[in-house]
């Protein structure tokens, strides 16, 4: 950008006229005096002396009024930038673009024109970042509705093989392509909640709510598939006692679901699971006897389940802490 004129290179200017002018003029006048008048009409030194300090004390106050009035503007000029610049941080939003005079470019003018520039460059950038977002959004709902039907389509061969005689081995494959259409099926579930949290689809409504309750209709509603399981439950639940979080009960039960889903799928070997309530440190705490984290499938199969729980957790102000080990996993949901 080309600089037309500099703010600092005008006072600069301004203040060595104020400086050198006057002693020059002071320098000619006593030259003149001490020619025309001292010799020729005796005029008193002492006079001479008076419109020196006189001359000397108008310079400084304009010096000081010359500064005085240049850092006055320059202070507003900036105090107004600097107003600008900080509407984003207390709006959380981009700031305007400021107003540049193109006819002066000086330097503060010129920081005004890259702040504008940066503005248009980060809006840009926003809006490709929403716009790669929403397609990234629609891809994915569009996969995990599309990729159901090939599914269903595999499933309803299986259920025919079923039908017909096969060899052990035979039946046992069919098992475990029938599980594995199953867990992806619940793979697709999990990434499409995923997707649908994050874009803000997926409503959140907090309320007031019973911990103890909500924890307690979960474990009702798990039971039988623990049961089927054969994994022993051992439930803490206080019955007299409890405490509420602000939460969207809907939200919590979908994150207790995804926990007890990976204990079936994960720790089931255990056989043995424990669902407490710890009224005093207000937290859930769920415990399984399965080969831990590292050594079993977490790892490759439940990390979408975990965003998924974690993101929602995250929202309403909990966190999840997991501890894990060759003895098994224990998850503690509490306040973050």
């Amino acid at each position: 950008m080309k600089q037309n004129k500099s703010l600092f290179r005008r006072f600069l200017k301004a203040h060595f006229l104020f400086i050198f002018l006057p002693p020059t003029m002071l320098i000619f006048i006593s030259a003149f005096f001490g020619v025309s008048d001292i010799h020729e009409k005796n005029v008193n030194t002492l006079n001479l002396f008076y419109v020196t300090v006189l001359l000397f004390g108008f310079m400084m106050v304009a010096f000081v009024i010359l500064s005085w009035l240049f850092f006055l503007r320059l202070q507003k000029r900036l105090a107004s930038l600097q107003e600008v610049m900080s509407f984003s941080a207390k709006n959380n939003s981009f700031p305007k673009p400021i107003s540049v005079q193109a006819d002066r470019m000086d330097e503060l003018d010129q920081l005004g024109s890259s702040f504008n520039w940066m503005i248009q460059e980060l809006e840009g950038s926003r809006k490709r970042a929403y716009e790669e977002e929403l397609l990234r959004h629609r891809l994915i709902a569009n996969l995990s509705h599309d990729l159901r039907t090939p599914l269903t389509i595999l499933r309803g061969h299986v259920t025919r093989l079923n039908q017909e005689s096969l060899s052990l081995e035979g039946q046992n494959s069919l098992t475990e392509i029938n599980h594995t259409i199953t867990r992806v099926g619940d793979l697709m579930d999990d990434l499409l909640t995923y997707t649908l949290l994050t874009s803000g689809k997926h409503p959140f409504r907090p309320v007031s709510t019973d911990i103890g309750r909500l924890v307690r209709a979960s474990v009702a509603a798990w039971y039988p598939v623990f049961e089927g399981k054969e994994i022993q439950l051992d439930v803490d639940l206080p019955a007299d006692e409890t405490f509420y979080w602000e939460i969207d009960p809907s939200w919590m039960t979908r994150v207790l679901d995804n926990l007890f889903q990976n204990v079936i799928r994960h720790a089931a070997e255990g056989k043995y699971v424990k669902i407490a309530v710890d009224v005093e440190k207000e937290r859930i705490i769920i415990a399984d006897k399965g080969p831990g984290m590292d050594n079993s499938s977490y790892g490759r199969g439940a990390g979408i389940g975990l965003s998924t729980s974690n993101y929602m957790l995250k929202k309403m102000k909990l966190k999840a802490d997991y501890t894990s080990n060759e003895n098994g996993t224990r998850v503690a949901i509490g306040r973050a």
